[in-house]
């Protein structure tokens, strides 16, 4: 039976970004926000009559400066209070916003609740400011239950304007907009206007109902590789003999395409037999690697490169992350990174 009068219970998690700076009246200094104020602050929170508590980074952090522990202190945030909440709101620097959802996404196994993610443009302080709509809305949809009485999303999202994105099909794509994320290769789970419309059909769901699992050990031995026209094999060799480095997102053009000729792949070709995992993305902001389509795409698949599909690069360089973190061998991670395991690429499994 669906729960009746019963106040959502939210947290908040504030990790730092533009949203939180707010003017200090006296020297008109932007500073960041104390959350414990929010009310205060953002007074049409109490339209909403949920239950909202939060805590804070200290300090909080440019999200420029994000890494892998940061990534630990938001899952131990959400394992720690993971039964005392309906839903989790992180707030969030845009520049760094998709790697975050991205690598949440594999950290939180088995999630069954809303996490959503958001932030501004504009500090929330500000008066044309893009944030209280932003913070607004994500504790609706971290509330929002559908006809159960059941948490209507139960993954890693991201809210922004008028998007609901799922977290890890996600990119930021314009530096001074409003609509600064787009999910060019997998549908809004939401369509934000006057009401907020849920795309039930394309929301993540766990085939189980095991707890939550978190897993903490995110291995930052990776690199993102972008070919150019003209790099040469010298570069190419020295990118992939990086002390420790594990696996490599090589974002290649068009359809997985890159050049051909022997020097390139066979320096590849070297890498693969080392045990370095080699994932082809490709550059174009929408569309999947084939490579099979072309003979220069082809050539890096025979080199042992494995196909990213229509996965962003910001979600394959956290799996990647993600499975080293795990203790798996190269052939157990390329085997794994040709899966789905939490709806970050198109493929069947």
């Amino acid at each position: 039976m669906p729960k009746e009068n019963v106040r959502p219970h939210i947290l908040i998690i504030y990790t730092g970004g533009t949203i939180g700076m707010i003017e200090d009246i006296e020297t008109k200094v932007l500073k960041p926000f104390d959350f414990s104020h929010l009310i205060d602050n953002v007074p049409k929170i109490k339209m909403l009559n949920y239950d909202i508590e939060n805590i804070q980074f200290n300090p909080p952090i440019d999200s420029s400066n994000m890494n892998p522990v940061h990534w630990r202190q938001i899952a131990h945030a959400i394992e720690s209070n993971y039964d005392s909440y309906d839903g989790f709101v992180i707030l969030h620097g845009t520049d760094t916003m998709a790697y975050t959802a991205s690598a949440l996404s594999f950290m939180l196994e088995n999630l069954n609740k809303p996490v959503i993610i958001t932030g501004s443009q504009l500090p929330i302080g500000e008066v044309r400011t893009d944030g209280e709509e932003n913070l607004i809305t994500a504790l609706q949809v971290a509330a929002h239950t559908d006809s159960k009485g059941e948490a209507m999303v139960r993954e890693v999202a991201i809210l922004f304007e008028n998007h609901l994105l799922r977290g890890n099909r996600s990119s930021k794509v314009s530096a001074d907009n409003f609509n600064a994320f787009l999910s060019n290769n997998y549908p809004d789970l939401a369509n934000i206007g006057l009401d907020i419309n849920f795309n039930e059909t394309v929301l993540y769901r766990t085939t189980n109902n095991r707890p939550l699992m978190v897993h903490n050990n995110m291995d930052p031995n990776v690199l993102i590789l972008t070919l150019f026209p003209g790099i040469t094999k010298e570069i190419l060799q020295h990118q992939l003999s990086t002390p420790g480095i594990k696996g490599v997102v090589m974002r290649t053009f068009g359809a997985g395409n890159s050049p051909s000729d022997q020097q390139f792949t066979s320096t590849i070709a070297e890498a693969v037999n080392r045990g370095v995992v080699i994932v082809n993305v490709t550059q174009c902001s929408t569309g999947s690697v084939n490579s099979n389509l072309y003979d220069t795409g082809d050539a890096l698949a025979k080199a042992g490169v494995i196909s990213g599909n229509d996965i962003t690069c910001e979600a394959a360089i956290t799996k990647l992350m993600y499975l080293f973190g795990m203790g798996m061998s190269p052939k157990q991670v390329k085997k794994y990174m040709q899966y789905s395991i939490c709806g970050e690429m198109t493929i069947n499994n």
